[in-house]
C-alpha cells in the first residue's frame, strides 16, 4: 500500500553540494527500486540548528515528499543512519492527516450549505455577500461608522 511520507534530513555544513545531490539520487534510486516515487524535493539551504549536534551549529536542510510503502521508509531510515554527514533525519507519514483535514473541510461545507438552504439562500456564497468588502478582511475607513457615536459624546 502506498502512502505519503515527508522525509526531512539535515546534512553537515562540511558536506559539498555534490554530496547532497548524491544523497538525493540515492534516496530516489531506493524509492524506484522498491516501487515508490519521490514526489517533491526542496532544498531549504543552510540554516542554524536549534541546538548544537556533534559540534555542529549549522546544517543544510532538505525535504523530500515520498509516495511509498512502510518497508521503503524503513530502508531509507536504515541507510540515512549510516551516512556520516547526515546529522539528523525524520520521517513522518502525512497522508492520514491530509485525509482528516479533507474530511473535516467537506463536512463543514456540507453543513454550511444545509444552513444556507434552510434560510432560503443559495447553497454557495455569492460574490459580494458577507461582511467583507471588496478588499477582503479590511473595511474601508469611510464606511466603518461604528466608532463615530463614541467620538460625538465628548
Amino acid at each position: 500500500m502506498h502512502r505519503k511520507y515527508e522525509l526531512v534530513y539535515v546534512v553537515s555544513p562540511a558536506a559539498t553540494d555534490d554530496q547532497v545531490s548524491e544523497l538525493h539520487t540515492q534516496i530516489e534510486g531506493v524509492a524506484q527500486r522498491m516501487g515508490g516515487q519521490v514526489e517533491k524535493t526542496e532544498n531549504w539551504g543552510r540554516r542554524k540548528l536549534a541546538y548544537e549536534i556533534g559540534h555542529q551549529k549549522e546544517g543544510t536542510y532538505v525535504l523530500e515528499v515520498i509516495n511509498g510503502s512502510g518497508e521503503l521508509m524503513k530502508e531509507i531510515d536504515r541507510r540515512l543512519k549510516v551516512i556520516d554527514y547526515v546529522i539528523r533525519h525524520l520521517i513522518v507519514r502525512v497522508d492520514q492527516d491530509e485525509h482528516v483535514v479533507e474530511h473535516r473541510r467537506t463536512k463543514r461545507s456540507a453543513a454550511s450549505r444545509r444552513r444556507r438552504v434552510a434560510r432560503g439562500l443559495p447553497p454557495e456564497r455569492q460574490p459580494g455577500e458577507g461582511q467583507r468588502g471588496e478588499s477582503g478582511d479590511e473595511r474601508d475607513e469611510d464606511q466603518d461608522d461604528r466608532f463615530d457615536a463614541a467620538e460625538d459624546v465628548r
